[in-house]
């Protein structure tokens, strides 16, 4: 099981149920073929630095889990086919950047 990070952006033209519909999507995407969600984060709607389809804005979600290897090019083919989905990037954490993500998770808990 390796620790993977994606980040997605989806349009920001979707209604707020639309946005959990999609994100609930993608998480039961990845716990039925095994994944282990670790953290999963809203970002919410940000400005982007540049337009993306002719968008300034979008809304951000960051999961991150253990999975195997070999269901993310399924995963990252489900995003392809999504229409909501502006951008994605799935990256392989190592072990310092799982400690670094668990740093700033415990930074975000003592701030709410």
């Amino acid at each position: 099981m390796n620790n993977y990070e994606t980040v997605f952006i989806l349009n920001p033209v979707l209604s707020e149920q639309q946005v959990k519909e999609t994100v609930s999507k993608f998480e039961d995407f990845l716990t039925s073929k095994g994944a282990k969600m670790v953290a999963k984060e809203d970002w919410g709607l940000k400005k982007m630095a540049y337009e993306i389809q002719h968008k300034k804005s979008g809304f951000y979600h960051l999961f991150q889990f253990e999975a195997a290897g070999d269901i993310i090019s399924s995963f990252e083919t489900e995003f392809r086919r999504d229409e909501r989905v502006m951008r994605f990037l799935t990256v392989t954490l190592d072990k310092h950047a799982v400690s670094w993500a668990e740093r700033r998770r415990e930074k975000l808990k003592s701030k709410a």
